[in-house]
């Protein structure tokens, strides 16, 4: 094989720098941060979801300039046969929320969304292996969701050289805080308050 062809083969090079986790539920949204070098996610902080105002996109917004994040992957839960549920679409619009957000602001952060139909079983494995009692689950399987599918999306750019899930598509004027919004999004593989301008 020439050498071209082995270049050609090549993973592109992954681009450096923190990369944020968000699961997005109905009364919480987990976020996860990793390291740098994006080998470790780590659990960050809980939101509260606010569908009125779009407070919490807002703080996540702010954590993504606050810790100089260079990718945000948001969960996708899509239904077990892959088919969109409520939850579904209420993540795409939160997602979309947040790239409107981050794209007003100017911080050219790229906003993708990853298949999480698995992660919160593993999340509630994760704690009671961690020695988390179910009792205690409710304040910490947010972010550990997060982690989950931060985790799964740092393992696929790491494996594939590239980028993790598929992209958020437009929202085309819809309200990010509903969740309501019908666009279809492809599969794919798989409470803090910092400083910062909120206006």
């Amino acid at each position: 094989m020439s050498s071209e062809q082995l270049s050609a083969q090549a993973p592109t090079a992954i681009r450096p720098g923190r990369r944020l986790g968000v699961d997005v539920g109905t009364v919480r949204v987990g976020v996860a941060l990793s390291d740098p070098e994006s080998i470790l996610a780590t659990p960050l902080t809980t939101l509260e979801r606010d569908r009125r105002k779009g407070f919490d996109i807002k703080l996540a917004a702010n954590l993504v300039h606050e810790h100089e994040v260079v990718e945000v992957v948001v969960g996708l839960p899509l239904a077990m046969s892959g088919g969109h549920t409520d939850s579904t679409r209420a993540a795409i619009a939160w997602a979309q929320g947040l790239q409107r957000r981050l794209a007003a602001k100017g911080w050219s952060v790229p906003v993708r969304m990853l298949d999480e139909r698995w992660s919160s079983a593993e999340s509630h494995r994760a704690l009671l292996q961690a020695g988390v009692s179910r009792r205690e689950h409710r304040d910490k399987v947010d972010r550990q969701a997060a982690v989950t599918i931060l985790e799964a999306a740092l393992s696929m750019i790491h494996r594939s050289g590239g980028l993790a899930g598929v992209e958020v598509p437009p929202a085309d004027g819809a309200d990010a805080g509903s969740g309501a919004h019908q666009t279809t999004v492809a599969s794919a593989e798989t409470t803090a308050h910092p400083e910062g301008d909120l206006s």
